[in-house]
């Protein structure tokens, strides 16, 4: 699909979907503030739910049931689009948001595999921060972890510290992100329905991914350091492991087309059929290298790249890359995120705090030295 093509699916798109443009993960560009119930206890004139905007009407609903869960989608959604940047810093398209609802602006309106990765993310972060909300307490309508105990746990070990409630945090998460594409019944094959079909299905696949890389932590009691005693529990795994997880799903992510039975299926025969745990997209990705207003590109001049022999030297440092092209090669070099445009090398001094000596007591001295530092960018 050349960039023309581009540019007529996502007028067809943006058409059909007019008010739904705003998003939900407008809550993660929030104030924590914002999104406390208690601030609009006294002296406000519209509920807490009518003030954020980007909420379909299904979520505004659940949004006025779990008033107190709000704070803790924001804080998902915060948490999705900051790894999303993380994960994409060195590609063509960086994960960055507009001052607006659209969060991405009309970029994910674009049925691409930079959508399918975004929804994936900012799922995974509803179901994590949830999870965590409960277990600390926070949430009224849950608590600590009730799984079972797993069956290869020591006989002798204890099950039943307080642990991430995993299973509330994916119920909640999945009836407020997906209830955006259920409560509109487009035409079964339709590729708005197509859309539906693939946002739904991404954001299956990043509450799974939170589900896939959690972990049981178990740690001893007892005196000296004895270990008479160990507890286990279930713990989720830090938000960084289901972001690289996410970002290697992304990188062998699938195409999909929508059948007239309303259903996903491979576009080419000779792809691997994707799980559920996989990510799927309908539509090539627009071209990243030049500016373009319309659908929301920004274009790479001006970006820092990473030249080859630094990506080289930077993917050694990280152990190898296991038979996989190098990123670095791919998106970090200079080559491919300047678009074959070059690159200038300038030469920047830096201040910062050296030699800090600790004085008893209590204080920290230091010195401030100067640096130069070489970046490369793109022309």
């Amino acid at each position: 699909m050349n960039s023309r093509s581009v540019l007529v699916v996502f007028s067809v798109v943006t058409t059909a979907i007019g008010v739904r443009m705003g998003s939900w993960m407008n809550l993660g560009l929030q104030s924590s503030k914002m999104l406390n119930p208690e601030a609009y206890l006294l002296g406000t004139t519209l509920p807490l739910c009518q003030q954020i905007s980007g909420l379909s009407n299904g979520q505004q609903k659940l949004c006025m049931l779990y008033t107190d869960h709000m704070m803790h989608v924001g804080r998902g959604a915060r948490r999705g689009i900051a790894e999303c940047k993380f994960q994409f810093n060195e590609r063509k398209w960086n994960c960055s948001t507009v001052e607006d609802s659209t969060v991405f602006g009309p970029i994910l309106s674009i049925p691409s595999k930079e959508a399918a990765f975004a929804n994936a993310i900012a799922s995974a972060g509803v179901v994590l921060s949830i999870a965590r909300g409960c277990r600390d307490g926070q949430l009224d309508s849950c608590g600590c972890s009730s799984a079972g105990r797993p069956d290869d746990l020591k006989g002798e070990w204890i099950w039943g510290g307080c642990g991430d409630n995993i299973h509330y945090g994916y119920k909640f998460a999945k009836n407020f992100v997906d209830i955006r594409e259920r409560e509109v019944n487009e035409r079964r094959g339709s590729d708005n329905h197509g859309r539906q079909l693939m946002n739904v299905h991404n954001n299956e696949a990043g509450r799974r991914a939170v589900i896939k890389n959690m972990k049981v932590t178990c740690k001893c009691h007892g005196v000296s350091g004895s270990c008479s005693l160990v507890t286990c529990w279930q713990q989720l795994a830090p938000f960084r492991k289901v972001g690289d997880y996410l970002r290697e799903k992304y990188d062998t992510s699938t195409m999909v087309k929508v059948t007239r039975r309303g259903r996903l299926r491979v576009r080419n025969g000779r792809d691997t059929i994707p799980t559920a745990n996989d990510l799927v997209y309908l539509g090539q990705s627009p071209d990243y290298c030049q500016a373009n207003a319309t659908i929301g590109t920004l274009g790479t001049q001006g970006r820092t790249c990473t030249r080859f022999n630094e990506g080289k030297k930077r993917q050694s440092r990280r152990g190898g890359s296991g038979g996989k092209k190098l990123e670095d090669d791919e998106e970090g070099s200079c080559g491919v995120m300047c678009c074959n445009r070059g690159y200038e090398t300038i030469i920047m001094s830096v201040k910062e705090r050296c030699n800090c000596k600790f004085h008893w007591c209590c204080y920290v001295e230091c010195q401030t030295c100067e640096k130069d530092i070489k970046l490369n960018v793109c022309k």
